[in-house]
């Protein structure tokens, strides 16, 4: 698209800070992906990233795990932490086969995301379709007013229409706004906030931005903590440009504090090298 008018996604990259934000986690990007580890491991950065990234997005969901009880568990069939991270992890690991079928069918993969999420845990019909009237949802994270499910619906809708229309937005903002826009929709029964942050994988993965997955933002929205990562979704549900604005750079300072993360795995690997 060549305007903004007719991009409301490329519009909010106009928005005041959003341009500062873009560049920052540009740069940061840049820089781990010139890492020399990269060069030779990059795929022990991608496996480290992804397991940090399903702690961090648990964590964000009330299963505040250590690093290490994550990697060493094998069962999480348990209580409901155990299933919140199982849940995680199986979204990270489910992502890479999801890239293709996003640019095609945005709300296929998020019928896929959480069918993945739910695990059997679920009744059978409220697994992998949007919530129907009535339905009541469990995201005790989030204490906004919940849209009904024909709302629902039709915001699904235009935010896959945006996405099949292509958008000339940086990566970082459809990413956030794809996000923001799960969150507030909990469009599911279950799992919605896991749901999201997996889909901003998606678009970061996506869009070229983060093509090897070592950035996990979900580590960044972890380390900032529920309380700023609240707070910065407020800015997104009021809908004003300072809102969407915070939203947007809180997203991007998630990115940044993963670009974090994995630079200190690659030195780590590097150490171990030496």
């Amino acid at each position: 698209m060549s305007t903004t008018a007719s991009d409301p996604l490329a519009a909010l990259g106009t928005l005041p800070g959003v341009a500062d934000a873009v560049d920052s986690v540009r740069k940061a990007v840049d820089r781990v992906y010139g890492h020399r580890v990269m060069r030779r491991r990059s795929n022990e950065v991608t496996a480290e990233a992804a397991l940090r990234g399903a702690r961090g997005s648990a964590a964000l969901s009330g299963a505040d795990w250590n690093l290490e009880e994550v990697r060493r568990r094998t069962d999480f069939s348990g209580d409901d932490e155990a299933q919140v991270v199982g849940a995680a992890l199986r979204l990270t690991a489910e992502v890479g086969q999801l890239l293709s079928i996003w640019r095609q069918s945005p709300l296929r993969v998020l019928a896929r995301l959480h069918l993945v999420a739910a695990g059997g845990a679920a009744p059978d019909d409220a697994v992998g379709r949007p919530r129907l009237a009535g339905e009541s949802v469990d995201e005790p994270l989030v204490e906004a007013p919940l849209p009904d499910a024909d709302e629902v619906a039709g915001r699904l809708e235009g935010l896959s229409g945006l996405i099949l229309s292509g958008t000339s937005a940086p990566a970082l903002v459809t990413a956030a706004v794809v996000h923001g826009e799960l969150l507030a929709l909990r469009p599911f029964g279950s799992y919605n906030g896991l749901v999201a942050r997996t889909a901003e994988r998606i678009v970061l993965i996506g869009s070229g931005l983060d093509p090897k997955s070592i950035c996990p933002a979900e580590v960044g929205h972890a380390e900032q903590g529920r309380a700023a990562y609240i707070a910065a979704f407020d800015g997104y549900l009021s809908g004003t440009p300072e809102g969407m604005a915070a939203w947007i750079a809180h997203c991007g300072r998630s990115v940044e504090l993963g670009v974090r993360e994995s630079t200190a795995v690659c030195e780590a690997l590097q150490r171990g090298a030496a």
